[in-house]
C-alpha cells in the first residue's frame, strides 16, 4: 500500500548519535546500549470540468485572502525546493501547515529557509514556532494577519458520515484551488487518528484547510492513497488545537528543531512498544512451529505460499507490519514495527541441499550498509541459542540514528536448527526505538517462538 505526502516534491516513501561502541548482546545477556502520477490532458473535445457548487464558490471567495503557499527555499540562490499550503488562523499572524511541508528548514536551517506567498502574490519570510511530528502539523509566524475566516474552534467539530467538506490549497503549484468531497469517518489504521476524505487532494495541498459548508475548519490536508481513487486523509483539527495552545505568539523561534523532533519520536516509540507488548503476542501455527504476530488496527498480517509451484521445496510466508510510519524527512520515515515468518520445507531435496538452501536464505537478509547518512552501520551479534522448545541461530543488529540521539533501528533474525528438511526463518524490525525498548521487543519475540505446542 502506498501513500504520498502532499507537499510538492515530498513523497512519503517512508541522525546526532556518536559512533557505536561494543556490539549488542542477545536477549538474556548483559546489555550495554551502543553509543551512539502524470497529469491527464484532454484534446479539444475533452469534456469540460463541472462548475463548482455555489457553496464552494462562496467559501473560496471568502477564504482566498487567508490562504498561503508555504515554500521551502535553498538559501543559496533562494531557489524553491518544495511547496505546500497553509492558512492564517483567525486574525492572528500564525499559520497552520503540515510538518512535512516545513521539515527541510526545521531540520537543516543552515541550508533551507521558509517563505510564504498569498493569492495576491505578496510574499515574506517565515518563522517556524512549533512542530508536531507525530500528527504532521506545524505552526509558523508570518508578517501579515488573517481576516478571521479560518477560526480554529475551541471544541471538536462534529461531523456526520457523508457530510460535505471543502479542501483548499495549492495543487501541484498550479495556483490556489478548492476541491469538494465528503467525510467518511475516522481512520484508525494509522497509529494516530486521521479523517477519511473522499475528495481530490493533490501534491502541494498539504497543510491547507478542509472546512465544512459553514466554514468551520474540520481538518488539515495531509496525504492520499496512490493505489485508490479519491482516498485522501486529513489531520483532525483537535490536534491543531492542542499544538496552537502550546504556542506563544511573541515567542522567539527555536534555531534548530532537531532535539524537539527527537523528543517527540522518543515519546512515540514508547507508546508504540508499550502497545505492542501490552498483551502476549498472538501465536500462529506454521507447520510444527508456533510464531508470534500482532494483529491490530495499526498492524496487519498477510500470507502467501508457493505450495503449488514446481520447485523441490515449498515456502509459506507471513508478513505483519504497521501500515503507517512517522515522516521525519524526505529520506527518513520511522516509528514502525514489522514481523516476517518464512516456513520452508523440502519436497525433493536431500538434507545437504536443503541445508544449503536455508543457509543461503538466511545469509541473503540485509541489515543496511555503512554509507547511510542517517544511520550508523549495523553492529551485529550472532549466537546459537535455545529457548524452551526450539534451538535457533540468531542475529541481532542495531543501528544508531546520527541526528537523533537515543533512537535506534533493531533487527532480529532467527533460523531454526532443529530439523534437516524444514526450516523456520523469522525476523522482527523495530525502527526508531530506544535501546531499552528495542531489547524488550527482541526478547518478547524470541521467547514466543516455539515448536510442538505451547511451552
Amino acid at each position: 500500500m502506498k501513500f504520498t505526502k502532499l507537499a510538492l516534491s515530498l513523497t512519503l516513501t517512508w541522525g546526532c548519535a556518536s559512533a557505536l561502541a561494543a556490539p549488542p548482546t542477545l536477549p538474556g545477556l548483559p546489555q550495554q546500549p551502543p553509543r551512539q502520477q502524470q497529469p491527464q490532458t484532454g484534446g479539444d473535445d475533452a469534456a469540460p470540468l463541472p462548475p463548482p457548487s455555489s457553496a464552494a464558490q462562496k467559501l473560496y471567495s471568502a477564504a482566498k485572502a487567508d490562504l498561503l503557499q508555504v515554500r521551502s527555499l535553498l538559501k543559496s540562490g533562494r531557489t524553491q525546493s518544495s511547496v505546500g499550503s497553509g492558512f492564517l488562523v483567525g486574525t492572528s499572524n500564525l499559520v497552520l501547515t503540515n510538518y512535512h511541508v516545513v521539515s527541510q528548514f526545521a531540520l537543516d536551517p543552515d541550508t533551507y529557509t521558509g517563505e510564504w506567498v498569498d493569492t495576491a502574490g505578496q510574499r515574506g519570510n517565515i518563522e517556524l514556532l512549533a512542530v508536531d511530528v507525530l500528527h504532521d502539523l506545524a505552526v509558523v509566524r508570518v508578517n501579515r494577519y488573517g481576516t478571521g475566516v479560518f477560526n480554529v474552534p475551541e471544541k471538536q467539530v462534529r461531523l456526520t458520515q457523508g457530510q460535505y467538506l471543502y479542501s483548499l490549497g495549492n495543487p501541484l503549484d498550479l495556483g490556489f484551488a478548492i476541491s469538494e468531497g465528503s467525510y467518511n469517518g475516522v481512520i484508525t489504521r494509522s497509529f494516530y487518528d486521521q479523517l477519511l476524505f473522499t475528495g481530490p487532494i493533490n501534491a502541494g495541498m498539504s497543510g491547507g484547510p478542509s472546512v465544512t459548508a459553514d466554514g468551520e475548519v474540520a481538518g488539515v490536508n495531509v496525504s492520499k492513497r496512490l493505489d485508490g481513487e479519491l482516498v485522501s486523509f486529513l489531520v483532525p483539527i483537535r490536534f491543531a488545537q492542542e499544538l496552537l495552545q502550546k504556542v506563544k505568539p511573541d515567542a522567539k523561534p527555536p534555531k534548530d528543531f532537531t532535539a524537539i523532533v527527537a523528543q517527540q519520536l522518543l515519546a512515540h516509540q514508547k507508546a508504540m512498544i508499550d502497545q505492542l507488548l501490552a498483551t502476549p503476542l498472538t501465536l500462529k501455527a506454521m507447520g510444527p512451529y508456533e510464531v508470534p504476530v500482532r494483529e491490530s488496527e495499526q498492524m496487519r498480517c498477510w500470507g502467501r505460499s508457493n505450495v503449488k509451484g514446481d520447485k523441490p521445496f515449498s515456502v509459506d510466508v507471513t508478513n505483519c507490519s504497521m501500515e503507517t510510519a512517522i515522516f521525519v524527512s524526505g529520506s527518513l520515515q520511522t516509528g514502525q514495527v514489522a514481523i516476517q515468518h518464512q516456513y520452508m520445507r523440502s519436497t525433493g531435496l536431500d538434507a545437504l541441499r536443503f541445508s544449503q538452501l536455508s543457509s543461503a536464505s538466511f545469509k541473503n537478509e540485509s541489515f543496511g550498509g555503512y554509507k547511510d547518512s542517517r544511520l550508523t552501520g549495523p553492529t551485529c551479534t550472532e549466537q546459537f541459542i535455545k529457548n524452551d522448545t526450539l534451538p535457533m541461530r540468531a542475529v541481532l543488529c542495531v543501528k544508531a540514528y546520527r541526528k537523533f540521539e537515543g533512537l535506534y533501528d533493531f533487527s532480529l533474525l532467527i533460523g531454526s536448527t532443529d530439523d534437516g528438511l524444514m526450516n523456520l526463518q523469522s525476523r522482527m524490525d523495530a525502527r526508531g526505538v530506544s535501546y531499552e525498548n528495542g531489547m524488550r521487543a527482541s526478547r518478547a519475540f524470541l521467547q514466543s517462538l516455539a515448536r510442538g505446542g505451547k511451552k
